[in-house]
């Protein structure tokens, strides 16, 4: 055999190699894939695994004071592997099953012990590892259930596997909620909750995940793989009891004229931080509920309020002063195609301030068609350089874009939109839009956005805090901004809103009451009305800024002095009442331990310490006792109360809310004549009495 010929052998032999091999592999791989292919994609099933992102906690909203208005709490889904090492026996499984349905049943009381036994004797037929027992289970309840008949058995014998999830709660339910808002995954963000969810979701953690028999994944580990960063707190600017105040006078006054919807917002003249904002709407069910913010989302005709920006327009551009004479004639204007009219009939020749106090519709509109007819556009450009046409740009979502015309747009009427715009009609505007103008008069001419939020915090460190950004450093000139602040306190001393002066304060605002539109129909259908009264109190120093808006009220009258106008007072008198540092006539006063105390009710110790802090009055406060009575004439500041079980404490000079709560915490059961603070009670203090005996109060 030649060379060639033995390389050619050698050639076929080693093609011949690799043929079998490859049919051996084909082989090979037919078997697996076919032959054994339900084996092996079953053990796939079996022992697949897949990391699954664990929701990290979100970060809390907080009150301007601290309190917790929105937080996530752990909610667990409870279930059990019935195949876990401490049961693998069938005896101990069928000795404790029984008990363990029982307590489950008694504890959680949302099935019979039968229907417990029944779901875990069937998961034991069926050999399952995750059989679902309980959702929405607390952390608490979770540590009760842990000492449960075969769970005490230990973290991995008793077969206990608690499924974390977060929930959302909010502290104080309906209070301020539409602000606080919410994140729904594929619905538009509301509210703190949308708007700053990327600081308060965290970062996701990740968990490894098991697939086992029905498709079913549970956690290989109890601990996660990488364990979720929770996210960044909230400091918001809402007060809570500044809210609460707000919401139940808006809903107080909503229900006393079945009106449609209303809002209220508070806010700090200086720092432009709301501290309360509500927004109710009427249910079907005849409920008032908050559904939409109509304080930053509802835009229409402000109507009447809108005339301090066109009395600010005249008096800016020197057309005319609070002391022109302007004639009203009796109380109508004609102009083409429309008549002005004054809701009260005429008030004859007045002064500017005499008009804007009595909200006269023909008198300003007479003045801004005589003042800008032959250049129309310096009206809308006065607006427009002080900032209304613009979005407030607000910290949360959902602020409707202010609509204010000028003579280039389609719909401007060269015979009617000027004297239209004049009192407030032909644009749409925000409440909270229209409240920040206010708010830049009140703040002598500095017009700032409203903010919601003031503080972020990670870890109790703060990682951005938020200041109002100022729109307008200066709107008009200051004798203007005078001037202006002299109608607004006008209004309530002689004007509209003259039922809601204060003998404790002053308050300057305006009101107003608008015919709203309907969107088809225009004006000439079924006529609504919209109340509304916007201002700032005290008006010699303003602290807030507050608006008041009632929708179509059904009963009794709709002007806005008679439904918008008491709201404002009743949150106005509460807010004012419970700042101490609105008050100044204790102001330079000193109080020493041996003066003459001021006058103040027997009431708790703590509480009566902090007032007299607030005030500055230095005051001995000895003994143990936790309520104390003030003795404005002894050398002593004050006496101690002291309450003994089973012996009636002397409640003699308390306000009832005091007495009532030291009484039943004695055991008596009280009844209640007459209103104030208490000046007799029945049984004499320090008479030794059983539970249950009655005691009735004289208040005067």
């Amino acid at each position: 055999m030649n060379i060639r010929t033995d390389i050619l052998v050698r050639v076929y032999l080693a093609f011949g190699l690799i043929v079998l091999l490859a049919i051996a592999v084909l082989y090979q791989l037919f078997s697996v894939q076919v032959v054994e292919g339900a084996k092996w994609r079953a053990m796939a099933k079996k022992y697949s695994t897949k990391f699954v992102n664990v929701e990290a906690a979100r970060g809390n909203i907080y009150s301007v004071d601290g309190s917790l208005l929105a937080t996530s709490v752990p909610e667990y889904e409870v279930r059990i592997d019935l195949m876990a090492g401490g049961i693998e026996s069938d005896k101990v499984f069928f000795e404790k099953v029984d008990s363990l349905a029982d307590k489950m049943s008694s504890f959680f009381g949302d099935k019979s012990a039968k229907q417990y036994t029944r779901i875990l004797r069937e998961g034991r037929a069926d050999k399952s590892r995750y059989t679902l027992l309980k959702r929405n289970v607390t952390h608490q309840q979770l540590k009760a259930v842990r000492e449960f008949p075969i769970f005490n058995l230990g973290r991995y014998r008793g077969g206990l596997i608690a499924v974390s999830q977060n929930k959302r709660i909010l502290p104080f339910q309906s209070l301020a909620k539409r602000t606080i808002g919410y994140k729904n995954d594929n619905v538009q963000p509301v509210g703190l909750e949308g708007a700053y969810s990327s600081f308060i979701d965290g970062e996701s953690g990740r968990r490894l995940m098991q697939r086992i028999a029905g498709g079913v994944y549970v956690p290989v580990n109890q601990d996660d793989e990488i364990a979720p960063k929770e996210g960044a707190d909230i400091i918001s600017t809402i007060d809570i009891n500044m809210q609460d105040v707000a919401q139940r006078a808006l809903k107080n006054q909503l229900i006393a004229s079945d009106a449609d919807h209303g809002c209220v917002i508070l806010m700090e003249v200086a720092t432009g931080e709301i501290r309360a904002v509500a927004n109710f709407s009427k249910t079907p069910s005849g409920n008032y509920e908050e559904q939409f913010n109509y304080a930053i989302a509802a835009s229409q005709d402000p109507g009447s309020t809108f005339k301090l920006a066109s009395y600010l327009s005249l008096l800016e551009d020197n057309k005319v002063d609070t002391n022109t004479m302007i004639a009203t004639g009796d109380g109508t204007y004609r102009i083409p195609g429309h008549t002005i009219r004054d809701s009260h009939g005429g008030i004859g020749t007045v002064t500017v301030k005499k008009a804007f106090e009595e909200s006269s519709n023909v008198a300003i509109a007479k003045m801004i068609n005589a003042a800008y007819q032959n250049d129309q556009a310096k009206f809308s450009e006065n607006l427009y350089k002080w900032g209304l046409n613009k979005k407030l740009m607000l910290q949360i979502p959902g602020e409707r874009s202010p609509v204010i015309k000028n003579p280039k747009n389609r719909s401007w009427n060269n015979k009617q939109s000027l004297p239209q715009m004049a009192y407030g009609y032909e644009m749409d505007i925000t409440p909270l839009q229209m409240l920040a103008f206010y708010n830049a008069v009140a703040n002598d001419g500095k017009y700032i956005a409203p903010i919601f939020v003031r503080e972020i915090r990670r870890l109790g460190n703060t990682v951005e805090q938020f200041k109002a950004r100022v729109i307008n450093e200066k709107i008009v000139s200051d004798q203007t901004i005078r001037k202006a602040q002299a109608l607004l306190e006008g209004v309530v001393l002689e004007g509209t809103g003259k039922g809601l002066a204060s003998p404790l304060y002053r308050i300057a605002g305006k009101t107003g009451t608008a015919q709203v539109a309907d969107a088809n129909k225009g004006y000439k259908a079924d006529k609504k009305y919209q109340a509304s009264f916007c201002g700032y109190f005290p008006a010699d120093n303003p602290k807030y800024s507050l608006i008041v808006v009632v929708n179509n009220p059904r009963k009794g009258t709709y002007y806005a002095a008679s439904v918008a106008g008491p709201v404002f007072r009743e949150i106005a008198d509460r807010v004012y009442t419970s700042d101490v540092n609105m008050y100044n006539s204790l102001n330079g006063q000193k109080f020493v331990a041996n003066s003459k105390m001021p006058e103040a009710k027997l009431g708790e110790k703590k509480a009566t310490q902090n007032v007299f802090k607030a005030f500055g009055i230095k005051a001995a406060f000895g003994g143990a006792g936790e309520y104390v009575k003030t003795d404005s004439n002894s050398g002593l500041a004050n006496k101690n109360i002291q309450v003994i079980e089973g012996s009636v404490p002397d409640v003699n000079g308390m306000g009832l809310k005091d007495a009532l709560f030291v009484l039943g915490n004695s055991g008596l059961k009280t009844q209640v004549r007459g209103s104030g603070r208490v000046v007799r009670q029945s049984i004499t203090a320090g008479t030794r009495v059983n539970k249950g005996v009655p005691i009735i109060l004289d208040l005067q």
